[in-house]
This record gives structure tokens, C-alpha cells and sequence, in this order.
């Protein structure tokens, strides 16, 4: 075997990127090559046509979406792969099979015998151009699903579509998430722009399926549609989830045939993001065998999925006395969809430790969080040199600006025990911190990973 070690194959998956002397930026039409990807998939003779795939991309929520889809198309009797992005706390959580991790030694075998495919392209490489660690990932997780006997895949977008190593997977499904200006360095600085990379999921005589969008998106994807002659379809607000009230981990909701369900996510948000993927797993389940869509069976699988769907880290409740909730909401719409779905769990005082990269709007965010807080600790991480965090002095006069109470801690260990300190143990200490501080949090509190 070629790689024996997380640290050997994670170092050649990224080693095309990492010897570049200026790694490209810019727009992703202008920099980012599927075709790479797409030469590779041809070359390890990967299972394109034989099974169904969904593909999922949006500007918040794809990642729990394609939980819910994962979960709903298992109850229904399938075989299901799951490809999401980015991971907690190790890489295998990327690549799942009926919920659980792909294991470190599948995983180390399959790159190992991947490799001639990979390092054939490398040579190949131009000086600007580099092998997506992600389209790396992708062959890794088609080849487990292939062996895994996997028959329906749900794959999620990394930040775009269009030019995302996974649309080189051939769908038949696109579902698409509320959809916003994000990332508006490689997206583009128009919502229309943005919309635009997110359509490009559509494929040829497929299905599309979205939530409610504002109209300038629902213009941009329903012109996509047409291009390719595939079936849009958008929900509206009636075609919504009614709400009906709290469980201790999660909420119930009433969804048209359905009746009254639970569902194990908190978060109202997630309502919205349980009747795309109801929607979507109901439209891939009728292109394959298995239970009859009009049957009580079929309801009542649906249901079940719906209870028993996990996706740890988004909203995810820790303890209680007090009470922790964490959320990797930072930009301004997560911010307030996890503010809004909290509200009836808090009780003061209400303590925000916040994570807010630099490259996101931190001045707004903090200010929404300060809008429901008692006090503030803002926090940042050095997990990922990537993400980069504003400095304690820049974080505290801007946060000064909206709450009176807030200090600075360098760490998530430090910056909780100052937030026990003011809640103590009847209050509510709410994270919303990046992605590489939830991880960690799921490490603090020892949170299983390997099984959704």
C-alpha cells in the first residue's frame, strides 16, 4: 500500500496545490478546472450511470439537506452514499454509506490504488494549474460507493456548482437552498452572478427542485432549466412545513401527507430544508425499485426518516445547566436564523461566544448577535491558516460598538470558561463560530462523528 498514514494521503491529495508558488485566485470561471476531475473519473472507469444521484448546492443548509436526503432515501430501503463538505473533525466524515464514515483504511487503500490515475494527470499539469483536492475526494467516494454496492448518492456542492468538481457527476436531481451573496470573490458580487454559478448543477433533461428564493434567483435557475429542457420546480411558502412546537431535540411540524411529524434537528430553519429534500427523495425514489410511493409504507418511512436524521454541529444542543448550543452561523442570514430558532430555549443571562472569520461581514454579525446577548466573548482558531480571524483589538472595538459586555479570548477552551463564568448555571451560552471552532467543540464534548 502506498499511503499508511491520514498525514500521507491528506499531503499527496493536497501536494499539486501546495508546491504552486502563487495558488490562483479570482473567479471560479477564471480559475477552477473540472475538466481535470472530469479525465480522472473517465480514466479509474468509476459507476457515472448505474446508480441515481442527487446534487445539492445552495448558500446555507446543503449540508443539512443532504443529511435529510441521505436519511430519507436509507429508511426507503436503499443503499445511500453521502459526499459532503467541509468535515468536523476528520476527513472521513466526508465520504459516508448509510451514515457511517468511510474507514481510515478504506479510504488510505482506495487513494493508494488511485493514485497511477492521479499522478498520470499531475504530470500533465500546466505551471497555473493544480488537481482539486475535492475532485481527489470525489474518485475516492465513488469507488467506496461502488464497492459498498451504494445505489443512490447524494452529493454536496463545496461553494458554487457550475465549476464544482462534483458536476462532473452526471444527476438527475438538483435541489437548490436558499441562495444569497456569498463568496462574492469567486461567485461574483450579484446575486444574478451567484445564482448563475449555483444553476449550473442542472443537468440535460433532469429535475431541478428549490425552496422559496426571491425572484431575481428563481429567473436565473428557471433560465438554466430551460437551457437544459429540465423540470424546475420551486416550493413556496405554502408548500412549507407548519411548525408546531419544540421536543427536547429537535421539533415538530406538520407537512401535507405526512401529517404531524418530528424532526430531530433544531433550528426552524430545517423545515424549510425537510420538505426540499421530502420532495427530492420522492422524485429519485420513483426512478428506482422498492416501496410504492402511494403506500402507507412509503408515509411512514418518511416519517421515520425524518425522527431519526443526525447532522451534528448545526444547531447542535451540548449540554444543559447551562445551556450550549452551537451553530456555525456567521454571516448575517445563518445569524438570524439561529438567533430566531433559539429564542424560545433561552434563558438569561444569554452569553454569544462568536468566531466570525474576517472575510465575512463580522461587524454586522456581531451586532445582530449582541441584539439577543447579556454579554459577549468573541474567540477566533488557528486550526485552519486559511481562515483568518479579526485581532483582539479590532474584534473588541467593534463589538464595543453594540454590547458593553464583551471580552477577547485567544482559544474556545478560554473563551468558554469565561462564558460559564457570566451565565452560569441557569443562563444560555450560544456559539456561533466557524467551521473549525465547531469541530473543536464537537472534540470538547466528545461527539461521535462516525455514525448519522
Amino acid at each position: 500500500m502506498r499511503f499508511t498514514t491520514e498525514h500521507d494521503a491528506i499531503a499527496y491529495i493536497f501536494s499539486t496545490r501546495d508546491r504552486m508558488v502563487k495558488i490562483p485566485h479570482g473567479l471560479d470561471e477564471n480559475v477552477r478546472d473540472p475538466s481535470i476531475t472530469r479525465r480522472m473519473l473517465m480514466r479509474a472507469n468509476l459507476n457515472l450511470e448505474g446508480r441515481e444521484y442527487v446534487t445539492i448546492t445552495g448558500s446555507k443548509g446543503k449540508g443539512s439537506t443532504a443529511a435529510l436526503c441521505a436519511k430519507l432515501l436509507q429508511h426507503l430501503g436503499h443503499t445511500v452514499g453521502l459526499l459532503t463538505s467541509p468535515h468536523l473533525i476528520t476527513w472521513y466524515e466526508r465520504i459516508r454509506v448509510n451514515g457511517r464514515s468511510i474507514p481510515q483504511e478504506d479510504f488510505l487503500r482506495i487513494l493508494s490504488d488511485l493514485s497511477p490515475v492521479i499522478d498520470l494527470e499531475a504530470s500533465r499539469l500546466e505551471p497555473q494549474q493544480y488537481i482539486s483536492p475535492q475532485g481527489i475526494l470525489l474518485l475516492i467516494a465513488l469507488r467506496y460507493f461502488d464497492e459498498q454496492g451504494v445505489n443512490a448518492a447524494v452529493l454536496e456542492v463545496g461553494r458554487g456548482g457550475r465549476y464544482d468538481d462534483v458536476t462532473m457527476v452526471p444527476n438527475r436531481l438538483a435541489l437548490f437552498t436558499p441562495i444569497i451573496i456569498e463568496h462574492a470573490q469567486y461567485l461574483g458580487d450579484t446575486l444574478e452572478r451567484i445564482a448563475w454559478h449555483k444553476s449550473g448543477i442542472i443537468d440535460t433533461g433532469s429535475y431541478a427542485y428549490s425552496v422559496p428564493q426571491s425572484r431575481e434567483v428563481l429567473d436565473v435557475l428557471q433560465r438554466e432549466a430551460d437551457v437544459k429542457s429540465a423540470e424546475f420546480y420551486w416550493l413556496s411558502r405554502i408548500d412549507m412545513p407548519e411548525y408546531l412546537g419544540e421536543t427536547e431535540n429537535g421539533q415538530r411540524m406538520k407537512l401535507g401527507r405526512y401529517g404531524e411529524c418530528e424532526l430531530s434537528l433544531l433550528g426552524r430553519y430545517q423545515l424549510e430544508n425537510a420538505a426540499l429534500a421530502v420532495q427530492g427523495v420522492g422524485n429519485m425514489h420513483a426512478r428506482l425499485k422498492g416501496i410504492p410511493h402511494g403506500s402507507q409504507e412509503y408515509v411512514d418511512a418518511i416519517r421515520a426518516g425524518l425522527a431519526d436524521v443526525r447532522w451534528p454541529g448545526r444547531m447542535h444542543k451540548l449540554q444543559d445547566n447551562p445551556l450550549v448550543i452551537v451553530d456555525g452561523a456567521v454571516n448575517t442570514l445563518s445569524a438570524k436564523s439561529f438567533l430566531d430558532s433559539a429564542e424560545g430555549r433561552l434563558t438569561h443571562p444569554v452569553v454569544t461566544v462568536l468566531g466570525v472569520p474576517q472575510d465575512r461581514d463580522y461587524q454586522a454579525v456581531y451586532e445582530l448577535y449582541a441584539q439577543k446577548s447579556d454579554a459577549m466573548v468573541i474567540t477566533s482558531s488557528t486550526i485552519n491558516p486559511r481562515i483568518l480571524f479579526p485581532d483582539e483589538e479590532t474584534a473588541l472595538t467593534t463589538a464595543q460598538a453594540y454590547i458593553s459586555d464583551v471580552q477577547y479570548r485567544d482559544t474556545l477552551p478560554e473563551a468558554l470558561e469565561a462564558a460559564y463564568a457570566k451565565a452560569g448555571k441557569e443562563g444560555t451560552v450560544l456559539l456561533g463560530v466557524a467551521q473549525p471552532l465547531v469541530g473543536e467543540a464537537m472534540i470538547l464534548w466528545d461527539v461521535d462523528m462516525t455514525q448519522i
